[in-house]
């Protein structure tokens, strides 16, 4: 449909004015062009609504702290285990195949008693660092020598 008018009437309509919309989605194709509110425009209105929503990312995963309790627990437990499982016995592709999936369920095990469980939100990561704070700082005391 044209969404500019031309003002000589011997002059046709155009489509000019564009939106880049995703066909078919509920969401990004729920558009409208006004027609009949050009008031002294020779373009009529285009609207889309984009609904914008709370995103709630219920996630979570296994984590260790750095520098926790956790953290030197799980690496007294991986400095036992391999203190104790004998590497002396592969002699071939089986016995490394045995000895590598030993190593990997310790290691399971060892992770399983020393993680916790956190939940991942969008809140869960701050962005802001002490480099924010420096230079919030350094702009509140240049705003100051400007007053």
């Amino acid at each position: 449909m044209p969404t500019r008018y031309s003002d000589n009437e011997h002059d046709s309509n155009l489509v000019i004015d564009l939106m880049f919309l995703q066909s078919g989605s509920n969401e990004l194709d729920n558009h409208l062009i006004h027609s009949n509110c050009r008031l002294f425009s020779n373009h009529v209105s285009l609207a889309i609504t984009i609904p914008i929503v709370e995103k709630y990312i219920n996630t979570s995963q296994q984590s260790i702290v750095k520098d926790s309790n956790e953290e030197i627990s799980f690496i007294k437990d991986l400095t036992s285990l391999f203190r104790s499982i004998s590497t002396s016995v592969i002699s071939d592709i089986v016995s490394l195949d045995q000895t590598v999936n030993k190593f990997t369920k310790a290691i399971e095990i060892a992770w399983k008693k020393n993680a916790k469980t956190i939940n991942i939100t969008k809140h869960s990561k701050s962005w802001w660092d002490d480099s924010c704070s420096r230079d919030l700082e350094t702009y509140r005391s240049l705003k100051r020598l400007e007053d």
